[in-house]
């Protein structure tokens, strides 16, 4: 099924593919990573690495998340943050023009924000991608360490990390309403 209106959201564990598919498909896309809060936000939650916890929900601002897919839901245009990884902060921010209505909303905590959406009628189709999850790690280390986004140590720990993890991230997409879906079904679906 095509999206026709409303947001497409894009779940699934990091490195699973997520902006792939986005940039694959050519629509536009709200990056919902450049909704992270600033390292030193008050209260960030805290990681058993001893670092700030990337992959918790506390780390991250889901209404402003939800607010910029009912703006662009709503006139077609919204502006929203734009976010660098390896310092940890905002950085500007970009207008994202929808005009078609068609548009990706991608990120780790996509899931988050899927019950949100569906009740205030913004939402097409949620999926999640999935992979093996080895496969998963080794994209998403070579993703990690080609864009410098932390040290290689703390990449790889956090990795290891996520890979265990991976199981209970797609369940809990799925129970969010994700379908669970390879890269390729995901193509298939979104273009048929």
């Amino acid at each position: 099924m095509a999206a026709s209106s409303g947001v497409v959201i894009v779940a699934g564990p990091s490195g699973s593919g997520k902006s792939h598919l986005a940039a694959r498909l050519g629509w536009p896309v709200l990056r919902l990573d450049d909704f992270y809060r600033d390292a030193d936000a008050p209260d960030m939650p805290r990681s058993s690495l001893g670092i700030v916890d990337w992959d918790h929900p506390g780390s991250w601002d889901a209404v402003a998340a939800v607010g910029a897919i009912a703006e662009l839901c709503a006139s077609g245009t919204a502006e929203v943050p734009v976010y660098d990884i390896a310092t940890s902060r905002r950085t500007g921010s970009h207008v994202l023009d929808v005009p078609s209505g068609r548009f990706i909303a991608e990120g780790l905590f996509a899931p988050v924000i899927v019950d949100a959406c569906r009740e205030a009628g913004l939402l097409d189709v949620a999926i999640c991608l999935r992979r093996h999850r080895v496969v998963t790690f080794g994209l998403r280390l070579f993703r990690d360490l080609r864009e410098g986004r932390k040290s290689p140590w703390v990449l790889v720990r956090r990795g290891w990390r996520l890979m265990q993890d991976e199981p209970r991230i797609v369940a809990e997409a799925v129970a969010h309403g994700c379908a669970p879906v390879t890269p390729r079904q995901a193509r298939a679906r979104l273009t048929a």
